[in-house]
Order: structure tokens, then sequence, then C-alpha cells
């Protein structure tokens, strides 16, 4: 059961993604205060780009290192549709960002990208790798899966309750209300 908690860690991970990354892009500054918002979301890619070299080539590399398989039994093939895997998740990643360019809100934005890709997987998946007995041997609970997945992630994007107004309005009327010392 350890592969359930590799999979655990991935969803937590995936599910603050959109937020961390919404966040990192609206706190980017330029030295000007005028600047393109799309930059500030390039800017944040970039250092996720950073993190993925540290986390996804540092770490199998010092892996690989300990065990002397670090630089021996590679395949063509392998890295082919390893690098073709690396770049469909960037893209995902981008594509993120530039819905988030686009007016989209985290909550949303991730909502739609949590439901819709499992749909895709299983789809793709069943492409590579049909069933035994073809397609017409697939039971309507998988289908009803698919469909619940699909009128989910619409349900949560529809009705995400709405955010709580700022904070920073009360504290003023809160600190003004107060007297002062000495008064």
């Amino acid at each position: 059961m350890t592969w359930l908690a590799f999979a655990f860690l991935t969803v937590a991970s995936w599910g603050v993604y959109g937020v961390l990354l919404h966040k990192g892009q609206t706190l980017m500054k330029s030295e000007t205060g005028n600047v393109d918002p799309s930059l500030l979301r390039y800017k944040a890619f970039l250092f996720v780009g950073i993190a993925y070299f540290l986390v996804a080539i540092l770490a199998p590399l010092l892996l690989l290192m300990s065990k002397g398989a670090a630089f021996s039994g590679y395949t063509k093939d392998g890295i082919v549709w390893s690098l073709i895997a690396g770049v469909a998740g960037a893209v995902g990643a981008f594509g993120v960002l530039l819905a988030f360019g686009a007016k989209g809100q985290p909550g949303v934005v991730m909502s739609i990208v949590f439901a819709g890709a499992p749909v895709v997987n299983a789809f793709y998946a069943l492409s590579q790798h049909p069933p035994a007995g073809g397609w017409g041997s697939i039971k309507p609970q998988f289908y009803a899966g698919i469909l619940l997945a699909a009128v989910g992630g619409c349900l949560v994007t529809f009705y995400k309750p709405a955010p709580a107004p700022p904070m920073k309005a009360k504290t003023a009327e809160v600190s003004s209300a107060q007297p002062r010392m000495g008064q």
C-alpha cells in the first residue's frame, strides 16, 4: 500500500499547486511598477522551472548515483517518451498560468483541471491499452464514473464558496474607533 501514500502525496502537492502558483505570480513586482501582467506569470513560471530542476533533476540524479545507475541503462525510446511526458506536464502547468492570466481563479481553474484530467487519462489509457473484449466490454459503471467526474468538476466550479471580504477594512474601522492613549 506504499503506492497509495505516494498517490496522496501527489494529490496534496498538486491540490495546492494552483493556489501557490497564483500567489507567486501576483507577488512578482517590477522595479518600475509598470509591467505587463503576463511578464509576472512568466517570472513565476521561471521559478517553477528552477524548482523542477532541483526536485526533478538533482534528486533522481543523486538517487541514481547512489545505486550506480546514473550514467547507464538509458534507451532512445525511453528518453523520447520521458521527454514527451515532461513537455506535456510543463505545457499543462503553463496552461494553468495562462488561464490565471485570462482572469481564471485558482479554485475554478484547478477544479476544471482536476476533474477533466482523469477523464482524459481514462480514455487515453484505454486507447493505448484497449480492454480485453474491446470497448463493448466496458461496464456502465465506468461511464457513470466519467460522468460523475465531469459533473463533480462542474458543481465545484459553479458553486465554489465566495471568499470572505478582505480583513484590512475591518482592521481600519476597529483601530479608528479605539481611543488613543492620553485622550
